[in-house]
């Protein structure tokens, strides 16, 4: 083994975190996609729900794939071909996936549009395999799982952004939403962004990404209790479904927010992209808050910065909302909501675990609100789940492979693909919205939140028995 890194690679990190900003863009996007396809195809809200399908579904398709191609070459497709150019392979077949956008506008086509969405969700599942570990080890691994929040929170700036950039390519500063117009403006945008992709795709290549990063070998305590696969495990099989679920629950969240904005508070679609900014950007001042301490090992900076990261993260989100000529009056209320985020990440003293229990409590009782109130009242409470949502990957991934020793990549990928929760948790919403109200199907997101909490409970025991502790093993991190 190669010696132990003691700092961050940040000439490494910076470029890696480019893709996890494309992720995060395009997911937020579908936002504004999502009423768009709805009025110009005529759909249903189960039916318009099919973006977030498309798109989720592709990233177990792509998992499977990855599986299969890994067995038929008899080795790890990763590790063969290796980290920089997986991730320009996969950033290449993005690419091709946003080509489809130019056809299916000229012909008006819904399942071609489904289909574009697809293909660039397949290139990102590929991606999300290699990037998320990569994050991981390029620097020590006690601050292995702050580096992932840190890249969490570059993903939600693509988050913010994305919306307001969509939106603006789509209605303009014009006050005509005309559909037909809407699709045609479609394709522009993500032509441009699949340019994006290639030219990124070329820098990785010839970053100092490494091609075959420094793998961690078991502890001697860990070969001991080693098990014959990662799915084992339980700590893994239940993290899976909570992977599964807090996607879910993330994405379906915002995805049927504009129709209920829509419908029950007389919003045009053009208006709604600030809002679905806010929620995205809730989870990038969540996971900036999360990662202060990949930067600094003091306790008191750290204390300090547990204040200021949250708001820094929140005047992004008001920037760029000013500089697309947004009231940003309707927003300031929001600082007031960030100190119950800030509270909860204090509660939480760095135990992953503790962190998903109280922030799961926290999204159920947002959701409750958004349920039990009307007006702006539940907007923001629905917004504010994204608050609540913003730290759960890196706790539920950190919970879900803690001890899988050698299985640890194998586990990964299985988490990978459980991320098509986002698609089937939007489309249940959605048809549950259908058969009852928009405000009345948040009921959803309150279920997947118990499980959350549940499997917080559960996993700290089942971990115990291995003897691992976080409230030992970790000091303050997440």
């Amino acid at each position: 083994m190669n010696s132990v890194q003691t700092k961050t690679n940040w000439a490494q990190f910076i470029p890696l975190v480019t893709v996890f900003f494309f992720w995060g863009f395009v997911a937020a996007s579908n936002d504004i996609l999502i009423p768009v396809f709805k009025k110009a195809f005529d759909l249903s809200q189960g039916q318009s729900q099919l973006v977030s399908v498309a798109f989720y579904i592709a990233y177990t398709v792509g998992s499977i794939l990855y599986m299969l191609v890994s067995l038929a070459i008899g080795k790890d497709l990763v590790n063969k071909i290796g980290y920089k150019n997986g991730l320009a392979l996969g950033l290449t077949i993005s690419a091709l996936g946003t080509l489809l956008f130019y056809p299916a506008a000229n012909l008006h086509s819904f399942p071609l549009m489904l289909s574009g969405l697809f293909i660039v969700a397949l290139g990102f599942s590929l991606q999300q395999t290699v990037a998320n570990p990569l994050a991981i080890a390029l620097g020590p691994i006690t601050t292995g799982s702050q580096r992932l929040t840190l890249a969490g929170g570059i993903n939600n700036l693509g988050t913010t952004i994305g919306p307001l950039i969509v939106s603006f390519a789509i209605f303009g500063s014009a006050a005509s939403a005309n559909t037909e117009m809407s699709i045609e403006s479609v394709k522009i945008p993500y032509l441009i962004l699949g340019v994006a992709f290639l030219l990124v795709a070329i820098l990785l290549k010839f970053s100092s990404l490494p091609e075959h990063p420094e793998t961690i070998v078991e502890s001697d305590e860990e070969v001991k209790n080693s098990r014959s696969s990662a799915l084992k495990y339980p700590q893994l099989v239940l993290g899976m479904i909570a992977i599964f679920i807090y996607v879910g629950v993330e994405v379906s969240t915002a995805s049927n927010l504009p129709a209920y904005m829509e419908k029950h508070l007389g919003f045009l679609t053009k208006d709604i992209a600030p809002y679905i900014s806010l929620y995205w950007a809730s989870l990038m001042i969540g996971r900036w808050t999360g990662a202060v301490e990949a930067f600094t090992d003091n306790m008191s900076l750290q204390k300090i910065l547990r204040f200021i990261a949250p708001y820094l993260a929140f005047g992004v989100f008001l920037f760029v909302n000013a500089l697309a000529k947004h009231d940003l009056s309707v927003f300031y209320i929001y600082a007031f909501i960030i100190l119950v985020l800030i509270a909860a990440d204090i509660a939480s003293k760095g135990n992953p675990a503790r962190m998903l229990l109280i922030f799961s409590l926290l999204g159920m009782v947002a959701l409750g609100v958004g349920m039990a109130t009307s007006g702006m009242v539940s907007v923001y409470a629905i917004i504010s789940v994204g608050l609540f949502c913003s730290t759960l990957w890196p706790c539920i991934f950190t919970l879900a492979v803690s001890g899988l020793g050698k299985h640890t990549s194998q586990g990964s990928s299985f988490l990978i693909m459980m991320i098509m929760g986002g698609g089937i948790v939007s489309w249940l919403q959605g048809f549950m919205a259908d058969q009852t109200s928009i405000q009345a199907s948040y009921i959803v997101g309150v279920f997947c939140f118990a499980y959350l909490a549940f499997y917080a409970w559960k996993v700290s025991g089942i971990l115990k028995t291995q003897g691992i502790d976080f409230d030992k093993k970790i000091s303050g991190g997440h």
